[in-house]
């Protein structure tokens, strides 16, 4: 594999960790801003509110320009966003710098992805794509375990300086290691980059993304109670836990982008499938501390085994736009993990028991399974289309020079 894949796990792993590490650190900056812990949580909002608003947004009006030079543009706002925060007088000012610290997060992911698949060959394309995304996952093991003690015993505005220096690294690999491209100018420009996205498999492809990463977070925001009041471990024990489910998510991302290489509809089925049956388990896991641990790594493994294929996959529905698709995939992606914990909190807050929010979460991975159910019955119809209709439907498809945009 090439070796800019590294540049592009560095900036997603400083980005991972940015994203992860105000969960730890929220009593902290609570208490040092002087503002109520429910009050605090608004700052994880308020990143992911960028993640949503900058993905689509950035990568379409980025979308004329050196995909190399945007991954560097990119990664230089969010250091700006970290050092902002760092610095921030209050508050507000802190609210303000996570909104800006999430703007380049989607779009980083999503350039990078369509980079990271011009620089292989076309049967490695998805395990280029979990390449990028193990800096994501290893963020899970020790960036934010990392990050959240730096905080904790130096202060929360050392964390964030810390992540500054790490996106100032993923710069220096970026400008270093990713060759120089050349793009054609998007056809019809930023309406043109849109028009891309009225398909209906890229919105189905969209959709299995909420509803099957949204099955992931209904039970992984509320696993803290789950293993402290249903498997009986201390609240201490609980760090170390959740670097097994990091363990879990690498695992799973680097077995996901090596079979989806080889079957990527295959690999999603088998990832939902997977997921619903391991949330379905939870109550049952539950109940003891070991297999409550095993519950927790197969969550990881089950939930990112989809990532690479559901990433390809909405690129290749939007093949004339795929910055543009990958990077609003990432969008959907944070609008799974607002609406998953949602749902969650409503099956807890019913008093369904600690471990409901997973149950909720099986039930959102069946609706995953029948998003990625219909998306195959939609493209099975598409491809019986008459010959000449066909020709048409693939001239409006062709990606614009993607492979043969880098030069070594």
């Amino acid at each position: 594999m090439p070796l800019a894949l590294l540049a592009l796990a560095v900036g997603a792993f400083g980005i991972g960790t940015t994203e992860f590490v105000m969960m730890g650190l929220l009593p902290e900056v609570a208490d040092d801003l002087h503002v109520s812990l429910p009050t605090a949580g608004h700052l994880v909002s308020a990143y992911a509110l960028g993640v949503v608003i900058g993905a689509p947004l950035l990568a379409a009006v980025t979308a004329r320009m050196s995909r190399r030079t945007v991954l560097i543009a990119l990664m230089a706002l969010f250091v700006a966003g970290n050092a902002a925060s760092a610095f921030a007088p209050d508050h507000h000012w802190l609210l303000a710098a996570r909104f800006l610290s999430g703007l380049p997060h989607g779009a980083f992911f999503g350039v990078g992805a369509v980079v990271a698949t011009t620089m292989v060959a076309p049967e490695r394309k998805a395990r280029s794509v979990s390449l990028m995304f193990l800096g994501l996952t290893v963020a899970n093991i020790a960036g934010v375990p990392v990050a959240t003690l730096m905080g904790q015993h130096l202060g929360w505005r050392a964390t964030f300086l810390g992540v500054s220096a790490i996106g100032l690294a993923a710069i220096a690999a970026l400008a270093a290691l990713i060759p120089h491209d050349r793009v054609a100018p998007a056809h019809g420009g930023l309406r043109g980059e849109l028009a891309a996205l009225k398909s209906l498999p890229v919105w189905l492809a969209l959709g299995t993304t909420v509803a099957g990463f949204g099955a992931l977070f209904a039970a992984y925001s509320y696993i803290t109670p789950m293993l402290t009041d249903s498997a009986g471990y201390a609240d201490t024990s609980v760090t170390l836990l959740l670097a097994l489910f990091g363990v879990g998510a690498t695992v799973g991302n680097l077995v996901g982008g090596r079979l989806a290489d080889h079957a990527m509809r295959a690999t999603l089925f088998g990832g939902l499938v997977s997921l619903v049956v391991v949330l379905g388990a939870f109550p049952l896991l539950m109940s003891t501390p070991v297999s409550a641990a095993v519950a927790v790594v197969l969550l990881g493994v089950a939930a990112f085994v989809t990532g690479s294929p559901l990433q390809l996959m909405v690129m290749e529905k939007a093949s004339s736009a795929p910055s543009l698709a990958s990077s609003a995939n990432q969008a959907a992606f944070n609008l799974a993990n607002a609406g998953g914990a949602w749902i969650g909190g409503l099956a807890l807050a019913a008093g369904f028991g600690a471990t409901s929010p997973a149950l909720a979460g099986a039930a959102l991975a069946v609706l995953g399974l029948g998003m990625a159910g219909t998306a195959a019955v939609v493209d099975r119809r598409r491809a019986t289309v008459p010959t000449a209709g066909r020709e048409r439907v693939v001239a409006a498809h062709v990606p614009d020079a993607l492979d043969a945009s880098l030069t070594r």
